[in-house]
């Protein structure tokens, strides 16, 4: 059977002020072809979908779709063309039903030009049972799971009659079995004939679905392979010039005496979301709490962190009662969340880099004016510690890729020296190259007695760093794993509930 070629990009570049995002890249698609596409944070991926979805106009280069030859795109171009995208962070007005979402901006109207609500609901239904969706098209977008609304997301594409699906990192936040259900339905899609360009950091995710796989680095494309002709450890080396042997190990640390700092967390609830939370952690550690998305570890590191107001509880740093009951009380008494929802919550996208990273603790100098060398120096300190690909510190960060954008949450607190630090998917949309420049953070952390938590849905992450692992299901810690009772077998079967 011949394949028929849907798209083809030839010599597309774009640079931006000191910054070659992408140089001469060749690309093609094929309808019902999932082409994965990977690199590491800053290889280009970010830039090459923004020229695709209309956002960004290249340098030079062609875009070829459909036979039709382009040298740029605008917004409507594309969507006319039928191409869409699905970001990893939602793109949905959470104050709207699903069926409103799905039809937002391509809305079905009456006789007298108003919304048909009716027939909304009813061709919304008709999308979501031809993919065996059961999602009901009155609920409201704000009441779905994180994996739901992904899935809604694509549904609005699919309401446009998609020709090319772009899908971008929208997994990083699904648990093992959303991931699955996710990826069979991106593969049911195909057989529309919808050619589907997938990026993922998630490489075991590439090799399950992917037709083809693209490699980008420092914008430049270094190969594609068929997924039955590369291997992972290929794929690595090729994404980042290192072998996959240095990823997913923990530096042993025997010169650190486990102890001098102890952290209890004692009977945390909060009504009908997390119930009866005893740990107690040692410095010297990571303090690793897995479970399903949805099983309440998150809202147990928010109750933590005093973001929301809990039943019952106290937290203990060497014995002594530092329980928060605000942001603001947390951070004076040296807690800090390193947020997996970066730009709702981590992040002032529309300032400046340097602004970001010492926003937290911008009294850390004394005086009464802020001693900007200084803070400068701390802040590019930072920065250059891990390696955020940036020309200038002054950059906002809404200009910066997803995973540079999370390594500015992380330097924010790290530039704040806390002594207790929860981290809730510290790696979420880094790539495999970045993962253990953060890795190194967490050593440094523990050489310094510094408290770790680390919620992870990244199961080699989780038991590969963690000492111990604290299992969420159903807002209750039902096990706690140690060191050598770890396993993917033991997470999986605690996290829902099978013996």
């Amino acid at each position: 059977m011949i394949k028929r070629k849907i798209l083809q990009i030839d010599n597309l570049s774009k640079s931006f002020p000191g910054v070659n995002a992408l140089t001469n890249i060749d690309f093609d698609l094929f309808a019902g072809e999932i082409h994965c596409l990977v690199g590491e944070n800053g290889a280009g991926k970010s830039t090459f979908i923004k020229i695709l979805s209309g956002a960004l106009v290249p340098d030079k280069g062609n875009i070829i779709l459909f036979n039709k030859k382009h040298s740029q795109l605008t917004p409507l171009d594309a969507i006319k063309i039928g191409i869409q995208t699905v970001y990893q962070e939602s793109k949905l007005a959470h104050s709207l039903s699903v069926a409103e979402n799905v039809f937002l901006g391509n809305e079905i109207l009456n006789r007298y030009k108003f919304i048909d609500l009716k027939k909304t609901y009813k061709k919304t239904k008709e999308i979501l049972d031809s993919l065996k969706i059961k999602i009901n098209p009155q609920k409201m977008i704000s009441d779905l799971s994180i994996a739901d609304k992904q899935i809604i997301g694509i549904v609005k594409a699919l309401s446009r009659e998609v020709k090319i699906l772009i899908l971008d990192e929208v997994t990083a936040s699904l648990s093992a079995s959303e991931t699955e259900r996710f990826l069979n339905l991106t593969k049911e899609i195909t057989k529309k004939g919808v050619g589907i360009i997938f990026i993922s950091h998630h490489l075991e995710e590439v090799f399950k679905i992917g037709d083809r796989i693209t490699i980008f680095k420092d914008g430049k494309k270094i190969n594609t392979h068929t997924r039955k002709e590369i291997s992972h450890d290929v794929l690595v080396n090729e994404m980042i010039g290192r072998s996959a042997d240095l990823f997913y190990k923990k530096e042993v640390l025997k010169q650190i005496k486990k102890g001098v700092n102890t952290l209890d967390v004692v009977n945390y609830s909060r009504k009908n979301i997390v119930e009866n939370i005893n740990f107690t952690i040692k410095s010297g550690e990571i303090f690793g709490i897995g479970g399903m998305v949805g099983s309440g570890r998150t809202e147990l590191a928010r109750l933590l962190f005093g973001v929301d107001r809990k039943s019952s509880g106290k937290l203990l740093f060497n014995g002594k009662d530092i329980t928060p009951d605000s942001p603001k009380k947390a951070i004076k008494q040296k807690i800090c969340l390193v947020t997996e929802d970066r730009q709702n919550t981590g992040l002032l996208l529309n300032r400046s880099i340097i602004e970001n990273i010492s926003i937290v603790n911008i009294n850390l100098f004394k005086g009464i004016f802020i001693n900007l060398i200084k803070e400068s120096k701390k802040v590019r300190n930072l920065v250059e510690k891990l390696k955020i690909i940036t020309t200038n510190i002054k950059q906002e960060v809404i200009n910066l890729s997803g995973g540079n954008q999370q390594k500015i949450v992380l330097a924010k607190w790290l530039y704040s020296n806390c002594d207790i630090f929860i981290f809730d998917e510290p790696t979420k949309g880094i790539d495999i190259g970045a993962k253990t420049e953060i890795y190194k953070v967490l050593s440094d952390l523990i050489k310094q007695d510094k408290i770790i938590i680390m919620i992870s849905s990244d199961m080699p992450e989780l038991i590969s760093i963690s000492d111990r692992i604290g299992i969420m299901r159903k807002g209750s810690m039902v096990k706690i794993l140690k060191k050598d009772e770890i396993s993917e077998e033991k997470i999986l079967s605690n996290s829902i509930g099978v013996k």
